[in-house]
């Protein structure tokens, strides 16, 4: 999901809510703690160099269950943050604390924020002499009777 998208939804929602991979549903009472720019320059195994820039969310909760950040509240911040992110229409990275700081994509439902897996690749398949036929997907999980495109989040 890119800034531009986020913005649009934000405008007809209620609540904000967003939903872990497995469905579970982040406490009402998250932060959105920092809205960052974060820009990766880096070489992959093939020797080709790359960059990447996202705009990095992180939420946060804490023992303030009364705290709960409004649509219009989420849009100020974000209006506020495009001194340090630009216009730029960048795709958004969510960091969200578990046993250690998860990094996520982003989706919404049309209700709902979905934090959506990431995963770790080969750039330079070719280069790595990976042949296609090794090239393993992961698997999809399914939680709790939940599977992926199901609604239940």
């Amino acid at each position: 999901m890119k800034i531009f998208e986020m913005k649009e939804a934000l405008n007809g929602l209620a609540a904000v809510n967003f939903c872990l991979p497995d469905g579970t549903q982040l406490p009402a009472h998250f932060h959105v703690t920092e809205v960052g720019l974060v820009s990766k320059h880096f070489i992959d195994c093939g020797g080709v160099e790359r960059r990447e820039t996202v705009a990095n969310f992180q939420l946060w909760e804490a023992g303030d269950y009364d705290h709960r950040l409004a649509p219009q509240k989420f849009l100020h911040i974000l209006k506020l943050s495009e001194k340090i992110l630009g216009r730029e229409d960048l795709e958004i990275e969510v960091e969200y604390q578990q046993a250690t700081i998860g990094k996520f994509g982003l989706a919404f439902d049309g209700t709902d924020f979905r934090l959506t897996a990431k995963h770790t690749a080969c750039l330079a398949q070719d280069a790595c002499g990976i042949p296609a036929d090794q090239q393993f997907a992961l698997p999809q999980l399914q939680v709790a009777g939940c599977t992926p495109g199901g609604g239940c989040c």
